[in-house]
């Protein structure tokens, strides 16, 4: 497995890492030959920041990555938002080759970069 970003060699777990950021930055619709792949996040990028839309974005979190990783079974998802556009995801789940809890970091970034 390759790290999208050097080219080098990476571990099954950062390959895990490195692909949930993919499905969920990729927006649906967007691949030609692949329309259904990806999430929802984006259609709640101008949503308010409310209850409402934490439980959708879960929700969009939770129903992309059981369709599309299934390396991973997800238990809970919690998401924080430290700077405007910038959220850390924080999943828990259990790698599915190995029947071992995992605890994954992930990090997105929607717009541009100032």
């Amino acid at each position: 497995m390759m790290s999208r970003d050097t080219g080098l060699e990476i571990t099954e777990f950062e390959h895990i890492k490195q692909s949930i950021q993919d499905i969920l930055l990729t927006p649906i619709g967007s691949r030609v030959m692949r329309r259904e792949y990806g999430s929802l996040l984006f259609q709640l990028i101008d949503s308010p920041t409310n209850d409402t839309t934490e439980i959708q974005l879960f929700a969009a979190i939770a129903a992309a990555l059981m369709r599309w990783e299934n390396r991973i079974q997800v238990n809970t998802v919690s998401l924080e938002m430290n700077q405007p556009g910038k959220f850390i995801i924080e999943l828990n789940c259990l790698l599915s080759n190995s029947n071992r809890q995992a605890s994954l970091s992930i990090p997105l970034q929607f717009g541009a970069i100032a």
